[in-house]
């Protein structure tokens, strides 16, 4: 392989359903970015807590078992792991409750070093057609009102603002936003 070869197998995206062999990539992504993204925004006792429920690899894999949840992952052509994303049935908000056939994109995380080279549109996108395939009709999704590059993204890929909610850390209480998508 020359370094060119090399160079163009770390821009490629691979989108593939997740497997118990990841759920310790998933585990240590999903912590690290949500501690870059919320952690100076609470307290570091909450913070560990939360990532102790939601990002250890029992977790991951209670996840991955969970037959309404789908989870993909985003790696390269030498199976670097650059992120993942979850297609979750059956969880609602009060302002998305009237909208035909609704499903969530409970989490989208991919790789800091990642960023701004289309894996995150390439989870998205993969999570549509699965979405479509299953014949919701709209994609929805909750974002930290103080995360303006995830927002952006989501504007840019067709999500609009419809309502708001309360997400808790801990003692803390921080407002998402959700968006929705039609399909």
């Amino acid at each position: 392989m020359t370094a060119k070869d090399s160079q163009q197998a770390h821009k490629e995206v691979i989108i593939k359903p997740a497997t118990l062999t990841y759920a310790n990539c998933i585990a240590e992504l999903g912590a690290h970015v949500f501690t870059i993204t919320f952690g100076h925004s609470v307290e570091p006792h909450e913070l560990a807590a939360f990532l102790e429920e939601s990002y250890t690899e029992a977790s991951i894999i209670n996840d991955l078992n969970d037959p309404n949840k789908d989870v993909i992952i985003a790696t390269n052509s030498n199976d670097d792991f650059l992120g993942f994303a979850y297609l979750t049935r059956g969880s609602s908000e009060p302002c998305v409750e009237n909208m035909e056939k609704t499903v969530e994109l409970q989490r989208i995380y991919v790789h800091p070093d990642s960023h701004g080279a289309g894996v995150g549109k390439a989870l998205e996108k993969a999570i549509e057609s699965m979405a479509k395939e299953q014949g919701f009709k709209n994609l929805w999704l909750g974002v930290w009102e103080e995360n303006p590059r995830a927002i952006r993204a989501y504007e840019k890929w067709g999500y609009k603002q419809v309502g708001d909610h309360d997400f808790t850390i801990g003692s803390i209480v921080q407002t998402d936003h959700i968006m929705v998508k039609s399909l």
